[in-house]
Order: structure tokens, then C-alpha cells, then sequence
């Protein structure tokens, strides 16, 4: 049985829920144009800005506000999975994502960790998905298209920047690599926001909009967009979460400035917003494209 999707019991069709993840509000710039001033306000302003829920961060605060929860966690072995699950259940979190391992663990390491994954998510009927992320069983392409052929019941949480930059995948044929990896895109039930370039894991969208490297995050989306909704039944919906963290753990660039200082060179919320619309407009182009088939199932 596939991981339980995200669902609000509704009769809705299949639709995108835009979240923010809280780490694109640590340790802003002061030119920074995001919400600021006290927590509750903050989060009644991300609200308005078009989310509809928070990735980690105050839960309770999330909540009082109106905003739905999802959580996000590192497991560094599989008997870590079903406390953190329970933990998180009683939190009223709607889903979690999972950093799995460090990335040098054997095949039956690897198998351990989606079978515990598999076996749990049923069980609390819990949408728990395994992100794709370095210093995990799913930094490399090939073994995570190997990980689905063994567990194609597994579902993920897409943060392709890493395999994007990490793998350098402008370096042959795009297409062919596409193609590669469509078995995992097509698993994606819950995406973090954040475009890299071929060198740089999280890449200011201001420097140039129609950059070579934002038109292939725009296919990635789609393609995981037409997986999800291929698959989806009334009151589904796929979490699109911005994720653009700050510069000391080295995501978001730095430049020097003439005074000497050293500063954030980008806007994080400016860029957020960029990828918000990104992914609205790629979920319409999806949902057109997926319109014979969502026809039949939601006339």
C-alpha cells in the first residue's frame, strides 16, 4: 500500500497547499522585505500572503493563527521512526518529512529504513515522506531509482536543488536524466521550494528570472505535479513548501559590500514569493494537462 497522501477529508479535487518552512525567517538582513515584528504577527502575515500552513517552527502559534502544521526531522536509524511518528500525531502535525541516514549505509541499511517508513506510515496511516537530500540513503539518483524499484510504494518529499547542483545535472543530457529519475519525481507528494544553480545550492531568483536553471525547476515541478495529481482522489493535496535557509549554514549567498562589510545578497521572502508563483503556474500547466484524466474521476 503507497504512503497515505495528505488529505482533508473533503470533496474537493486534487490541489497544491502552499506552506512555508520556518527557516526562511532565521537570521534575515536588514534589507530584507519578509514580515517582521512579533512571532504572532509575523505568522498572521505569512497567512495572508497565500499560505496555508508553517513547516516547523512555534506549532502552537502556527496553529492559534490558523495555519496548518507539517514537520520536518532528521532519523539516524529506523527505530528512531514510529516515537518521532507518535510525537507528532500528538502535535497534530499533518505530515512529516525525513532526512534518512547519512549516506553511507549498505542496500539492506537502506531497505531497513523504507521498510519501517512503509510499515509505520500504514499503520498510523500517517503521510510520512523520505526527502531527497544529501548526507542521506537518497543523496544519489541512481540509488534512490534503485530504492523505488525495490519500494514502489514509497512517496517523498522532493528537494531536488540537491541533486540539481550536487549531481550537476546540466553536465550531459538533461533529458535522459529527466527521464532517469521520473520514477521518483513521479513519488513526490510533498515539495521544498528552493532552485539551485549548476554550483550553488539555493540561487537568487532576482539575478536573472529566465535563467536556464529556473526553467528546469519548472519541469521538475511539473513532472512531479502530473504525478501527484495522476494518483490523487477528492480532498488530496500536495504541500509546496518554500525552504530558502540562511547564509551561516551556507545556503543563501553573502557579498562583501564597499564598506567591507559582509551581508546577504539576496531577498529570501522577494524569492519566496518568485517561487510561490512559480509553482502556482506550474500546477495549473499540470492540472490542464491532466484534464482527460481528472475528467473521468471528478466531472
Amino acid at each position: 500500500m503507497p504512503i497515505p497522501q495528505t488529505n482533508d477529508g473533503s470533496q474537493q479535487p486534487p490541489r497544491i497547499e502552499l506552506f512555508l518552512n520556518a527557516g526562511c525567517l532565521v537570521d534575515l538582513p536588514p534589507h530584507a522585505t519578509a514580515p517582521s515584528g512579533e512571532l504572532r504577527s509575523v505568522y498572521s502575515k505569512i497567512k495572508d500572503s497565500g499560505f496555508a500552513g508553517m513547516q516547523d517552527g512555534d506549532f502552537e502559534l502556527a496553529k492559534d493563527v490558523g495555519l496548518q502544521i507539517a514537520a520536518g526531522a532528521r532519523v539516524n536509524s529506523p527505530e528512531e521512526i514510529e516515537p518521532l511518528v507518535e510525537k507528532h500525531l500528538s502535535q497534530g502535525q499533518i505530515a512529516t518529512t525525513l532526512h534518512c541516514g547519512w549516506g553511507m549505509e549498505s542496500d539492506a541499511e537502506v531497505d531497513a529504513y523504507a521498510t519501517t517508513v512503509l510499515d509505520i506510515a500504514t499503520r498510523y496511516r500517517y503521510p510520512l515522506f523520505i526527502e531527497t537530500h544529501r548526507a542521506t540513503i537518497t543523496q544519489d539518483n541512481w540509488r534512490t531509482v534503485e530504492l523505488v524499484k525495490r519500494f514502489p510504494e514509497l512517496r517523498f518529499n522532493g528537494d531536488f536543488s540537491h541533486w540539481y547542483a550536487g549531481l550537476e545535472m546540466v553536465n550531459g543530457h538533461w533529458d535522459e536524466k529527466i527521464d532517469f529519475i521520473r520514477p521518483v519525481l513521479e513519488r513526490v507528494r510533498f515539495l521544498h521550494g528552493r532552485i539551485a544553480d549548476p554550483g550553488s545550492i539555493q540561487a537568487p531568483l532576482s539575478l536573472d528570472p529566465d535563467a536556464g536553471y529556473i526553467q528546469h525547476f519548472r519541469e521538475i515541478w511539473n513532472i512531479c505535479f502530473q504525478g501527484f495529481l495522476a494518483a490523487a482522489k477528492q480532498g488530496d493535496f500536495l504541500v509546496f513548501a518554500p525552504e530558502l535557509l540562511w547564509p551561516q549554514i551556507y545556503y543563501a549567498r553573502m557579498q562583501r559590500q564597499p564598506d567591507g562589510s559582509v551581508v546577504e545578497s539576496g531577498d529570501r521572502w522577494a524569492d519566496v514569493l518568485a517561487i510561490k508563483q512559480i509553482a502556482l503556474q506550474e500546477f495549473e500547466k499540470a492540472t490542464a494537462r491532466c484534464r482527460s484524466v481528472l475528467a473521468t474521476r471528478f466531472p
